[in-house]
């Protein structure tokens, strides 16, 4: 099996908290097959799949999302009434990717990939969209702390402060939360785009927005993201299918998504992994033919 690279045509990944498990099946799939795309955005779970393609490692691409929801340390209600949040993101992306720790971080492989990369996050003070690319990273603790920012579930961990601006999670951003924009800003006009919802989804606007504007009532930037994050959402997604249609653009809608965003049972999420690795084997060949390979 030889190694393949292509110049025209981005990678996209959706984020969804632990849904990823299903969507990092093809990072595995494109390291496995040596395939370098040139351009990688991301957004929340999303941002880490980025970050493990362009690190080139496999195997942390699943162990994130997969066996590492039984470390102990993750997070919970103990951390969340402590104020570290109901994942606990500073251990989770800030401590695990140290040498010897539970994930560890190949910063050099990253370092020497030669892919652009767009990571999102959104700012608390006027829910703007930011995007951090390889110019603001110097460090793994630069990376993972964006990272961290753009994977910050806004209410459910505490936001993240990067040189005295304040982030929470890009998917309330102009996007909707699927980074097409961050590719195409950068010129690409040829996808291939990673999602974890499946093709009929269909986002819907909150329920009570009376709620969002009382629990963010000193950030009413997110809670006015967060109450039209599902106009956005499916503009992007209808968007895609617009790409799809013409031909430019290859989607991965899971065919099921058995799992919410929160799941921890190690069980379930290797079956979720699973049924994504069976599907994108399946559907190599479509993307066979539109890389060219």
């Amino acid at each position: 099996m030889g190694s393949f690279t292509t110049d025209d045509t981005a990678l996209v990944f959706e984020g969804g908290g632990m849904r990823a498990s299903y969507s990092c099946a093809v990072v595995v799939k494109l390291l496995r097959e040596q395939v370098s795309l040139p351009h990688v955005s991301g957004i929340s779970a999303g941002s880490s799949n980025t970050a493990n393609y362009l690190s080139k490692d496999a195997a942390r691409a699943r162990e994130c999302f997969v066996e590492f929801a039984a470390d102990p340390k993750l997070g919970g209600l103990r951390t969340f009434v402590t104020g570290h949040g109901l994942f606990n993101s500073e251990y989770i992306y800030q401590h695990t990717s140290l040498p010897e720790e539970a994930l560890p971080f190949d910063w050099s492989a990253f370092e020497t990939n030669p892919a652009a990369m767009r990571i999102g996050a959104t700012r608390t003070d006027n829910g703007e969209q930011e995007w951090f690319t390889r110019d603001d990273v110097d460090s793994m603790k630069d990376l993972m702390v964006r990272v961290q920012a753009s994977s910050t579930m806004p209410g459910l961990m505490p936001p993240v402060t990067i040189d005295g601006v304040e982030y929470v999670d890009g998917a309330i951003g102009p996007n909707g939360g699927i980074p097409l924009d961050a590719a195409q800003m950068d010129g690409y006009e040829r996808f291939l785009v990673v999602m974890t919802r499946t093709r009929d989804y269909v986002k819907k606007p909150p329920r009570n927005i009376r709620a969002l504007n009382r629990i963010f009532r000193k950030r009413p930037a997110v809670a006015e993201a967060l109450a039209g994050r599902w106009r956005r959402y499916n503009a992007t997604r209808e968007e895609l299918l617009d790409l799809e249609r013409d031909g430019r653009a290859v989607l991965f809608f899971p065919d099921q998504m058995p799992i919410e965003n929160q799941e921890r049972r190690v069980a379930r999420l290797r079956h979720c992994y699973a049924m994504g690795m069976a599907q994108i084997n399946r559907q190599w060949p479509r993307w066979r033919d539109f890389l060219g390979i």
